[in-house]
């Protein structure tokens, strides 16, 4: 691929402007500023070089500019690039055209940016709210300057909104937003004729906590904090993903100590996470044995996490610049670490072995490889349906570039090729962590960051146990955080779940819901 000439093809046909070109690890970043006008076809040119999108943000700059801005983040596996487009919008009457109907992975980011901005994707196929409840205000937008965290908003009249479905013998069955389980609310609208399903639509966003708006204003070494409690699970990557944009707003690298640290952490992060998953898969059935067996290895690593770095979700260990905390005992924790594969390799030959639950599995909750890799499915559910993607893998961060490993791929996207994903990842992480084990390097844990230059934007990510969490931070005056952006990968796979339940019956979304395992928080943030 010879990005020169598209970029020069830009330029000349698009009348876009190259802002900046950047290499960090290997990892180039080219950011453009995009006419308006020029947008869609920008992203269609971007789309046929094999770009997909990574995040999306509006952001309200009237404050020192003027002005609204949309900013995109895609990424270009084959070229190691990294392209973040800005477009410029009116203050008075914010639109941009709607890039959904090329790239459909936008649409309910761009749906998010009307619901908390007030900036509206011109072209969209379905503007119906995403982020916020029918009893929200049409006019009060949380993520403008002008909106003040904390204050009293008055609700109004309104009804969740549902595209219709019509035929004669069909029913609405509504569940949640409070379900039978230990779990955060959401509303799930089934569609059925009997017991099968024919369309599935949620309300979400029930949680949202106001993180993003959280962070405005904080010093960015504060903002951590925030940045790893987007999810109770999910602590290491978040932190390591907003790490990373603060180092690359500084324009330093974290030593290279803390980079493998970091690489153990996250890795103990997915294991603890797809093991516990494994057995939770196990309850959408009722087979005891696997529920309980995955929930003791599960708190087995998690013991093993606060040995290794004195906390059980592994929080306060990473920072801006690198990390809290050394590994201790890594001697230890590698012999244990031995023996839980061996018995998760026992529990999950158990698992397979048992023909009720392939009976149950396999065939159910299909997601087509088509529907995952265009709209934007990330992690282990996009991998069970044949989508080859990987962040580790394809920018590579942490001390990722410098371990050997697999990315298992499966292809028929059911509930049994989930579980088989997770077991086969749950192989290469064991795997990882012992070659980083074998090889830390001596050196720094910690490279110090002092400065930040007002409004300049950075992203950064990790591969999750649930995929890609992308944060996108536009830094501020006085070394503040001005903007932040988070988009986890159940922000990502949520929109698919519902494509797999028609030609299912209603008692098997327990278990498809599960094979996601999707996180409520850090999609509402």
């Amino acid at each position: 691929m010879n990005t020169g000439v598209i970029w020069k093809e830009l330029q000349d046909e698009q009348n876009c402007d190259i802002l900046q070109f950047t290499t960090e690890l290997a990892i180039r970043t080219i950011k453009l500023g995009v006419p308006a006008a020029s947008f869609m076809e920008t992203v269609k040119r971007l789309k046929a070089e094999g770009a997909y999108l990574l995040t999306m943000t509006g952001v309200d700059e009237r404050d020192y500019n003027g002005h609204f801005s949309v900013y995109s983040v895609f990424g270009l596996p084959g070229d190691t690039t990294l392209v973040e487009t800005k477009i410029v919008l009116n203050a008075e009457n914010p639109t941009f055209t709607s890039i959904s109907p090329v790239m459909p992975s936008a649409h309910w980011l761009e749906r998010e940016i009307k619901d908390m901005l007030g900036i509206v994707p011109y072209g969209h196929p379905d503007l119906r709210r995403v982020a916020v409840h029918p009893d929200w205000p049409q006019d009060v937008f949380p993520m403008r300057k002008d909106f003040i965290a904390g204050r009293q908003v008055p609700r109004v009249q309104g009804e969740m909104q549902f595209c219709k479905v019509e035929g004669e013998g069909l029913y609405q069955v509504p569940v949640g937003p409070v379900h039978a389980g230990i779990i955060e609310p959401g509303h799930f609208r089934f569609f059925t004729f009997g017991e099968d399903v024919i369309n599935l639509q949620a309300q979400l966003f029930y949680t949202h906590r106001g993180i993003e708006k959280t962070a405005e204003g904080k010093h960015f070494l504060d903002a951590v904090l925030v940045a790893e409690r987007v999810c109770g699970v999910c602590s290491a990557s978040h932190a390591v993903s907003y790490a990373q944009a603060i180092e690359s707003l500084a324009g330093i690298n974290a030593p290279l100590r803390a980079r493998y640290i970091r690489t153990v952490l996250l890795e103990m992060e997915r294991l603890y996470n797809h093991v516990g998953d494994i057995g939770n898969m196990c309850a959408g059935i009722g087979f005891s044995f696997g529920i309980s067996r995955g929930a003791e290895l599960k708190e087995r690593l998690m013991r093993m996490n606060m040995k290794l770095a004195g906390h059980r979700y592994l929080r306060g260990t990473v920072v801006p610049g690198g990390v809290k905390i050394d590994l201790k005992d890594t001697e230890g924790i590698g012999r244990a670490l031995d023996t839980v594969k061996r018995e998760l390799k026992e529990l999950t030959d158990t698992m397979l072995s048992s023909q009720s639950l392939l009976d149950r599995m396999q065939t159910t909750g299909v997601l087509p490889t088509d529907a995952a890799r265009d709209l934007g499915a990330t992690g282990p559910a996009a991998r069970a349906s044949g989508v080859n993607r990987d962040l580790r893998r394809e920018f590579p961060y942490a001390a990722y570039r410098r371990v050997s490993f697999q990315v298992p791929i499966q292809h028929e996207g059911d509930v049994y090729c989930r579980l088989i994903q997770r077991i086969e990842e749950s192989e290469q992480s064991f795997d990882i962590i012992r070659q980083v084990f074998n090889n830390l390097p001596a050196g720094e844990l910690q490279a110090p960051i002092t400065y930040l230059q007002p409004y300049h934007t950075a992203v950064g990510y990790t591969e999750s146990a649930r995929g890609a969490n992308v944060h996108w931070v536009m830094s501020g005056p006085d070394n503040t955080v001005y903007r932040y952006m988070v988009r986890s990968a159940s922000h990502c796979n949520w929109p698919v779940v519902p494509l797999c339940l028609p030609g299912n019956i209603v008692p098997d979304f327990p278990l498809i819901n599960k094979s996601f395992e999707l996180c409520y928080a850090c999609l509402d943030r």
